[in-house]
């Protein structure tokens, strides 16, 4: 048995919103939608090379006590991704910055307070 492919699914309890929201913030497109004819009961994103589900549970408590995910998205621009990601609503942990690990990363929250980091690997100046 092998992994063929990997996805997240948030929940939330505005699912029109939240898919807004990564429509906006990072260029995500509705690739299907599972409902009826008077909402959606669920939407799967296409971001980039990656998919992103959103599933409507109007049970999901509006905050929790502790993070126990956080969403991971390499970028080809931080800084870019940050403002986008900013002007679509979204929340801001840590201003984008560079890591020992040689990545610039920014950490941010959807609608939802689901914890997001947006990265990319630093280029390498030239000598």
């Amino acid at each position: 048995m092998a992994v063929r492919s990997l996805f997240p699914i948030l929940l939330s309890r505005d699912l029109p919103r939240l898919v807004s929201f990564y429509e906006h913030a990072l260029h995500g497109r509705v690739d299907y939608r599972f409902g009826s004819a008077d909402a959606d009961d669920y939407v799967s994103l296409t971001l980039g090379g990656g998919s992103l589900g959103i599933g409507r549970d109007p049970a999901v408590p509006a905050a929790t006590a502790g993070d126990r995910v956080a969403l991971w998205f390499y970028v080809d621009d931080v800084d870019a991704a940050f403002s986008r990601w900013r002007s679509a609503g979204g929340d801001v942990v840590q201003q984008p910055g560079e890591t020992p690990w040689g990545e610039r990363v920014a950490q941010v929250r959807d609608p939802d307070g689901n914890l997001v980091n947006l990265g990319a690997a630093v280029s390498a100046s030239p000598d």
